[in-house]
């Protein structure tokens, strides 16, 4: 499979079986990348000068689910960002190919020598950059020394991966989702290198806005989970256009408790059809938490003042 963006093209093989189609040799990075923030971005730019000068393609190993979400299950950490996304970002970042495995109970029990197998013989991998601290193979007996010891052995180098600081502090997925849940949105952003979104279609919903008099754009979320909730006031692009809106993440508690928390978007100043469009929606500033009204009544007033708030907000931003 082969995915196009931007006059880059990405191979993207899923699963250890379908390694044949690596027929070049690589240099090779691992790991989860959730968000492909500055940090990692820096790693994808060490990994293609590290291909480039030994003439290599330039290649990324991550996992699916990602390892914390195997182990933790609905217990992990919300993603900062879905594959779909993740996998654009690759491409537009120039990488060749990105290699994805299940991460099951086969991987799980893995041997740490097996798994150096599957990078020498099936991804043909002649470099590695990997973080000092990478654990591999079944009770994560493998480690970085192991690898330095294999590569002699076996006819290929190891990187140390280096991290990224930002004020002093190491950028990481976790100081990002950190500073989201704080509602420090610049901060995410400074960390991302740039605004934290989320990209899905429009879809329709149970229309429970509208016959409250605010319709809203339902975001299909899929399987995805939000790292935060409550009310915020957000922008949303579509066909190159941005509009301004109050957005609630969340599980609805006063019309009906969801399983799972939905992305809603009330637009200002807006009026059209945009069922089934691809949009992003980026968080700008957190209005509150989201709660439970003792009734419908209480809900509506409320859902006018949030409305009303985040207009004045956008004007104090000289961004009506």
């Amino acid at each position: 499979m082969e995915i196009t963006h931007k006059g880059n093209t990405l191979k993207i093989i899923r699963g250890i079986y379908n390694f044949n189609s690596v027929n070049e040799d690589t240099a090779l990075t691992i790991g989860s990348f959730d968000g492909v923030h500055l940090g990692h971005q820096m790693v994808l730019n060490d990994l293609k000068a590290a291909a480039l000068k030994r003439g290599l393609k330039s290649a990324v190993m991550i996992f699916e689910p990602q390892p914390q979400e195997y182990f933790s299950g609905e217990k992990a950490p919300a993603r900062l960002m879905r594959l779909r996304d993740k996998l654009k970002t690759f491409c537009d970042s120039g990488i060749d190919i990105v290699v994805c495995l299940r991460f099951d109970d086969s991987l799980r029990n893995l041997t740490a020598d097996a798994f150096i197998s599957i990078i020498i013989n099936g991804l043909y991998a002649k470099h590695l950059i990997i973080g000092d601290d990478f654990r591999f193979g079944c009770d994560r007996s493998g480690d970085f020394k192991m690898l330095q010891n294999s590569g002699k052995l076996n006819n290929f180098t190891v990187q140390q991966m280096r991290t990224f600081d930002v004020d002093d502090k190491r950028v990481s997925s976790t100081s990002i989702r950190k500073a989201l849940i704080e509602s420090k949105f610049d901060l995410a952003a400074k960390l991302l290198g740039k605004p934290f979104e989320v990209v899905g279609k429009v879809t329709y919903g149970a229309q429970v806005g509208r016959k409250l008099g605010f319709p809203t754009a339902n975001i299909n979320l899929k399987r995805y989970r939000v790292p935060i909730t409550g009310v915020f006031a957000v922008t949303l692009r579509i066909d190159k256009k941005v509009y301004n809106g109050a957005a609630n993440v969340g599980i609805r508690p006063t019309v009906g408790d969801l399983l799972r928390p939905i992305l809603e978007v009330h637009l200002l100043n807006f009026s059209g059809n945009i069922y089934g469009k691809l949009v992003s929606v980026e968080f700008k500033h957190k209005v509150r938490d989201e709660k439970k009204f003792i009734n419908i009544e209480s809900l509506v007033d409320n859902i006018k003042n949030d409305i009303n708030w985040v207009r004045k907000w956008f004007i104090e931003q000289n961004d009506v």
